[in-house]
């Protein structure tokens, strides 16, 4: 996971009064070809100008509920825009509840009323069901420090987000065009937008209109920024990706100022527009309605936006309408409206209420829906109608069914993220499909598993360990043949399907060895990327037992792949399992043979790197592929691997067979899709990259090593516009009879010359291949030592490795210093590892507090502005909320570890927090009622 760079600027007293505000700058993360999203990145979620949230500083502390954070719009001389984070202490804000005894609810800053409480404040109905959808961000986070969690749990704002990619949702509802002379039209589109990063990508659902053909983005002043041509199917779903957008067409997309054309090519010419807006109701969204009109050519029409609630059975929505009303004046006019909730004719809820021709939308909640209308909401059967009343009454109507979109409802079932997590290097995979009428379609395989297969469930989430809750049962279904399972869930509740678009269910494999599980992952959507994938099939499973030697891993992933017309090699590859230590860098490589051993390193025809990324997945396109890959590809014989820094020789792999047509390789450059951070080998690229290295009149990117031209006994790398080059080691040969290659720095042995009988029986034990270092991720000769080398750092001077011919593994040994007897000891060269006496002082004294490197003592900690010794223990100061007495922090050998005190799980119904106190605490209702007296004798007095 990458982070910006955070500067904290501490006020003056000339710009403020107050001391609970600090003013916090963050770069704007900006993507490939220098261009910005205009916004706010504060602890590596990216925060669109002029939104509020509350800082999670992460475990143990978690998220700060009493401080709240607001993206400030700046402009520099140059009339640019950024964000600038702006935190405030809020408690100080907190409102006098109106009752005698108020409680503190859990990820609350503020106290309030109990429920129930007579005094309890009634608020507007409309305006509830809007903080509703806009809370629910808050909710899903909230509910992540509740007191079981699931390994593998994201909130769906995290998957909404790519988890490393900063995003924004936005709408937009076509109808027909009433401007033009010609006839309008009846139909009705909805488009849904998500942008991450530069990209924007789209997903469209249409009525009463044909297959359109052309889709063209406008800017504000109405001419086309952008066009896109629909390819012919019969789909009644168009999915789309804008690419590469220009900065200001990016910032009047934020300012709501682009609209969007669609258009078919029929003999009747038909053509609906709409206005691009930015909607946080997107987020929460689980079922959805397009609402049509039965008149010809009306030119109106709208959406409907429902959600149900996370507890109770009330269906909250809102409305978007276009065209219903028909006002030109520049007065607004009130008009009564009648939406109704609709059975097959039947009748079975009714709102009346008033909107405005200016501001036409409309929220409300329905409250309590009964068994029967839940079943028909899960079955696409509900109507919901808008109606205007008057002397021309006009109405709109259409279907509920589940959200529809572009993303893959998906999952990667891994040992890491079981309930009791492992490492056995098995991998589970699935595909899912909702349906209008409520089924849910279900491909699912799995593969390397320690035992056979006795349960394969979709569960919920579970709220205490090892209480698990099963939703659907899946085993039958399962061949063990095959190692899958391929049916339908034709009895999905409402209640489920909310569950399901939410990113809150999980698919579970059970095995003889494991009874509880084996495998886990969570039910989640991948955003739609616009790769040539072929995301409705099964992908193909990675795992460590796949791996040559198989690895026993708590990782696992899936990839789709796909050849085009043009032999260009499209891919999507997804992640799940790793630990945080373990997907900092990840490499994922496409070989051309079956199995690893018959590989030589060396040699690059059968090997590509697809991409290094952070995180837990990669798209991209890649472009020049040799005729041999393709043809592995077209025979099976290919496969993918993704690697780590644990496992720089695999991690996971899979076996793809992508038949192709492609008898010869393509030359190209690699176009990798802007949604994970890659490693650019494009000069003009190179020159952008602000870590990248200029040395001897070349670009050389940040990680990168390379042999100098001035001399062939030096390795440099480039380490963040920082070059550093160090002298190679030769090994000591143990032959008779050495070479000296013209391109190589140190000699080797001439194994022509070389007598046969010389040591022979050495030769047989050494190991075949040598030594692996992760460090250099390079093969070294039986014998070799070396400085080894560790990114970032560079070359590790005051360490020495040597290769274990016998076994093949390395052991590296500090250099020991000798003991110095000055008061002032120097290095003479940066490079050195040990410091010397000068010349002129030879008194004795002890070793430096800052020569951590010489010293064998433990190292101390640094924690904000403040250094620990090894042992001590500390509670953390955080701006403006000063010591955190309920976290202990300590320093363990250089490292500072923090936990939060463990509080004991409470099953009373009345839980309050009393000042100071870590935990919350049962409060029995006799204490309740005592209290309320005694604060109203207190009053009396």
């Amino acid at each position: 996971m990458k982070i910006s760079r955070v500067c904290i600027l501490t006020p003056s007293k000339s710009r403020l009064n107050t001391r609970s505000s600090v003013q916090l700058i963050f770069e704007t993360p900006c993507i490939i070809n220098s261009v910005c999203v205009t916004g706010c990145s504060f602890g590596g979620r990216f925060y669109s100008l002029e939104d509020t949230w509350h800082p999670d500083l992460g475990e143990p502390f978690g998220v700060m509920h009493c401080v709240q954070c607001y993206c400030e719009p700046q402009k520099s001389r140059r009339g640019k825009v950024f964000g600038k984070v702006n935190c405030k202490n809020i408690k100080q804000d907190c409102p006098d509840p109106d009752c005698d005894d108020p409680i503190l609810l859990p990820g609350h800053c503020c106290k309030t009323c109990p429920k129930g409480s007579g005094d309890r404040k009634q608020t507007d109905s409309v305006l509830d069901s809007f903080e509703y959808f806009h809370e629910k961000v808050k909710e899903k986070e909230d509910d992540l420090h509740k007191s079981y969690n699931d390994r593998s749990y994201l909130s769906s704002e995290d998957v909404a987000r790519c988890l490393v990619s900063p995003s924004a949702d936005f709408v937009a509802v076509l109808t027909g065009v009433t401007s033009s002379w010609l006839p309008s039209s009846s139909a009705v589109a909805r488009v849904r937008f998500v942008l991450t990063r530069n990209s924007l990508a789209f997903s469209i659902t249409y009525q009463r209109m044909g297959r359109p053909s052309k889709i063209v983005f406008l800017d504000s002043d109405g001419t086309t920024a952008f066009e896109y041509r629909v390819p012919k199917g019969q789909s009644d779903m168009i999915c789309g990706v804008w690419k590469n957008m220009a900065k200001p067409l990016l910032r009047q997309l934020q300012s709501e100022q682009m609209r969007i054309s669609m258009t078919t090519s029929t003999s009747r010419r038909e053509e609906v527009e709409g206005k691009i807006i930015k909607h946080r109701a997107l987020f929460a969204e689980t079922f959805s309605s397009m609402l049509t009109s039965e008149e010809e050519n009306s030119g109106m029409g709208g959406i409907a936006m429902l959600t149900l609630s996370d507890t109770e059975n009330n269906l909250h929505f809102i409305l978007i309408l276009q065209g219903l009303i028909k006002h030109k004046g520049k007065d607004p006019l009130l008009v009564p409206i009648r939406v109704q909730l609709v059975y097959r004719q039947h009748i079975l809820r009714e709102i009346r209420a008033n909107i405005t021709s200016h501001d036409p939308d409309f929220a409300e909640v329905l409250t309590d829906l009964n068994s029967r209308e839940l079943f028909w909401l899960s079955r696409g059967q509900l109507e919901i109608t808008v109606a205007t009343e008057g002397p021309d009454p006009r109405q709109i109507s259409g279907f509920i069914t589940g959200r529809k979109s572009c993303d893959t409802i998906q999952s990667v079932m891994s040992s890491g993220d079981a309930l009791t997590p492992g490492k056995t290097g098995g991998v589970g995979s699935a595909v899912f499909s909702l349906h209008d009428n409520g089924t849910l379609d279900y491909q699912v395989q799995v593969a390397g598993l320690s035992s056979d297969v006795v349960g394969l469930t979709i569960e919920l989430k579970p709220r205490r360990r090892n209480k698990r809750s099963v939703l659907y049962d899946l085993t039958p279904e399962y061949s063990k043949t095959t190692g899958q399972a391929v049916g339908s869930w034709s009895r999905l509740e409402a209640r489920h399907i909310h569950m399901l678009l939410q990113n809150e269910l999980f698919i579970n494999v059970a095995t003889a060895h494991s009874q509880e599980g084996e495998l886990r992952g969570q039910i989640k959507a991948l955003l739609y990327s616009g790769l040539d994938a072929p995301r409705h099939e099964l992908p193909t499973p990675l795992a460590g037992h796949f791996v040559s030697p198989p690895v026993r891993t708590g990782a696992s992933g899936h990839t789709w792949l796909s050849v085009d017309k043009q032999c260009h090699l499209h891919y999507e590859i997804v992640v799940a399992g790793l630990s945080r230590t373990d997907d900092i860098t990840v490499n994922a490589h496409l070989h051309g043979l079956a199995e690893i051993g018959e590989m030589d390193d060396s040699s690059t025809a059968h090997k590509r790197l697809l991409t290094g990324f952070y995180g837990s997945q990669a798209q991209g396109v890649l472009k020049d592929i040799s005729a041999e890959l393709l043809q592995h590809l077209d025979q099976g014989t290919a496969f993918i691997q993704v690697s780590t820094k644990m496992n720089p020789r695999g991690e996971i792999r899979g076996r793809v067979h992508v038949p192709n047509n492609c008898e010869s390789g393509t030359k190209a450059d690699t176009d990798e899709v802007e949604f994970d951070d890659v490693y650019q080998k494009d000069p003009e690229e190179l020159k952008k990259d602000p870590h990248t290295c200029f040395f001897e009149n070349q670009h050389h990117a940040h990680g990168s090593r390379w042999t100098p031209n001035y001399d062939k006994c030096f390795s440099c790398s480039c380490q963040k516009r920082t070059v550093i080059c160090d002298p190679v080691i030769c090994p000591v040969l143990t032959c008779s009879r050495t070479i000296q290659p013209d391109d190589k720095c140190c000699p080797v042995c001439d194994e022509k010359r070389e007598p046969k009988d010389v040591k022979a029986p050495d030769r047989v034990e050494e190991h075949p291949e040598g030594c692996y270092f992760e460090g250099d991720q390079k093969m070294h000769a039986p014998g070799t030592t070396w400085h080894p080398f560790v990114p970032p750092f560079g070359y590790i001077k005051c360490a020495v490795c040597t290769c274990k011919g016998s076994t093949g593994e390395v052991h590296c040994e500090k250099v020991t210093c000798p003991a110095l007897t000055c008061s002032q000891p120097v290095r003479r060269n940066p490079s050195d590892c040990c410091k010397e006496c000068p010349e002129e002082d030879r008194t004795p004294a002890g070793l430096e507090h800052s020569d951590m490197m010489q010293a064998d003592g433990p190292r101390h900690c640094k924690f904000g502005k403040n250094y620990y010794q090894n042992s001590d223990s500390w509670h953390p100061w955080v701006p403006l909320v000063g010591e955190m007495k309920c976290i202990n922090c300590w320093c363990d050998h250089g490292v500072t570890k923090c936990q939060r005190k463990q509080c004991p799980i409470l099953t009373c119904s009345n839980i309050t927090r009393t000042d100071g106190s870590c935990c919350p605490e049962c409060v029995d209702d006799d204490d309740l009622m005592m209290k309320a007296s005694d604060k109203r004798r207190t009053l009396r007095h």
